[in-house]
C-alpha cells in the first residue's frame, strides 16, 4: 500500500488554509470535550482554551470568538471612538477583507501606509498628521502577521518594535493581526509571546493552518479584554456549550504547530516548480510560509484559474494578474509536485 505521502489528491485545493477539515484525533478530542454555558462563564474548555491561548500570545487575557474577522472587528471597537483614525499595511485583511466593517460597525476611518502590507516605524510618523480638527484623532495601528496578499510575508520584529515604541510614544495603540502568527513564530523560530511582546492586543485563528474547523482568539490586558466581552456579546459572537469548537482549537495547538513546517517546505517546493513554467512568474526566494503568490502572463488570472479548476487544482485570484495557493495540513508534498505539472499542461 502507498504511504499517504505519496498518495496524490483527485482535486488539490490550494484556495486557502482555511479548507483543511478536522482529523479524526481532532473529532474524537470535539466529542470528549467537557461543555457547559460559556455566555454564563462556565464552559470548561473555553476557558482552558483561554488561558492557555494568553499564555501563548503572552497576555494576560484571552477571549475565543467565532472567527478572525469578528476579533479585529472588536479589536477596533474596544480600541477605539467613531471617526478615530487606524493605520494599517497595504492590502490588511481588516482593510481589504472584512466588508467593510472597520467603517460600518466601528466608523473608523483607515489610513494606509507603506507597500506590499509592511511599513516602517518611519513610514508610520510620516503618516500621522498633527492636531488639527480637520483629522480624524490618530488612535491605533494595526499590523498583520504573517501578511496575506503579500504572500504569507513575516512582519520583521525589529520594524515592529520600532512601530510600537512609536506608536506609543504619540498615544497610539498598537493590535496586531495574527491570523497566522503560528506560521510566523514556525518560519522565524521566534516564540509567539515574543513576537506579540510589543502589541497591545492581539488576534490569533485557529481554523487556518492549525486545521480547526471554527474559532479565534483575541488576546490583550484584563481591561481589554473585559471591554471587548461586552463587543462579542453585541456582535452575536457569545456561544453556549462552545467547548466543542474548543476542544478542537486545544487539540491543533497540542497536534498541528509544529507541523507547519511541512507547509512552509511545502510551499517553497511548489514555488520552485512554478518558477519553471512557461507564462508563470514566481520567485521562490519570496516564499516565507505557506502561501505562494505568482503572477500570470499570458491571460487573466480568473482565466487560469478557471481552467486549473478544470484540471484539478483550486486557487485564488488575487486581481488582474496574480494568483495565490496556499499549503495546508490536507495537502502533501506528492501534491505540490502534481498540481506544479498540472498547472504546466493546461490547455
Amino acid at each position: 500500500m502507498p504511504s499517504p505521502e505519496t498518495i496524490v489528491n483527485p482535486t488539490i485545493d490550494l484556495r486557502s488554509d482555511t479548507l483543511t477539515q478536522p482529523t479524526a484525533a481532532m473529532r474524537a478530542a470535539m466529542a470528549r470535550a467537557p461543555v457547559g454555558d460559556d455566555v454564563w462563564g462556565e464552559d470548561p474548555t473555553v476557558t482552558r482554551l483561554q488561558e492557555r491561548s494568553a499564555d501563548l500570545l503572552g497576555k494576560p487575557s484571552a477571549l475565543f470568538v467565532p472567527s478572525g474577522t469578528m476579533a479585529n472587528q472588536i479589536a477596533l471597537l474596544t480600541h477605539c471612538d467613531r471617526a478615530d483614525e487606524v493605520f494599517v499595511g497595504e492590502g490588511t485583511h481588516s482593510l481589504y477583507y472584512e466588508s467593510g466593517a472597520g467603517q460600518a460597525l466601528a466608523g473608523v476611518s483607515f489610513n494606509v501606509v507603506g507597500r506590499g502590507g509592511l511599513f516602517t516605524a518611519e513610514q508610520l510618523v510620516e503618516a500621522i498628521r498633527p492636531p488639527n480638527q480637520h483629522f480624524p484623532r490618530p488612535r491605533l495601528v494595526a499590523l498583520e502577521n504573517t501578511h496575506n496578499r503579500s504572500g504569507g510575508r513575516i512582519f520583521p520584529q525589529r520594524d515592529v518594535e520600532a512601530i510600537a515604541e512609536a506608536a506609543h510614544a504619540r498615544g497610539l495603540s498598537l493590535h496586531l493581526d495574527g491570523a497566522r502568527i503560528w506560521n510566523a513564530s514556525v518560519a522565524a523560530g521566534c516564540p509567539t509571546a515574543t513576537l506579540c511582546e510589543p502589541v497591545d492586543s492581539v488576534s490569533a485563528c485557529f481554523s487556518k493552518g492549525l486545521g480547526a474547523p471554527v474559532g479565534s482568539v483575541l488576546a490583550g490586558n484584563k481591561d481589554f479584554i473585559e471591554r471587548a466581552h461586552r463587543y462579542r456579546k453585541m456582535l452575536g459572537g457569545g456561544m453556549r456549550q462552545a467547548g466543542i469548537l474548543a476542544g478542537a482549537c486545544l487539540h491543533a495547538l497540542d497536534h498541528h504547530v509544529e507541523r507547519l513546517a511541512d507547509d512552509h517546505d511545502n510551499a517553497r517546493a511548489l514555488a520552485q516548480a512554478l518558477s519553471l513554467v512557461e507564462g508563470l512568474r514566481c520567485d521562490p526566494t519570496q516564499v516565507e510560509t505557506n502561501i505562494v503568490v505568482f503572477e500570470v502572463t499570458t491571460q487573466p488570472a480568473r482565466e487560469f484559474v478557471n481552467l486549473a479548476t478544470k484540471a484539478g487544482v483550486k486557487l485564488a485570484a488575487l486581481d488582474q494578474t496574480r494568483v495565490r495557493a496556499v499549503t495546508h495540513l490536507d495537502v502533501s508534498a506528492a501534491d505540490m509536485a502534481e498540481a506544479a505539472h498540472r498547472l504546466s499542461t493546461l490547455d
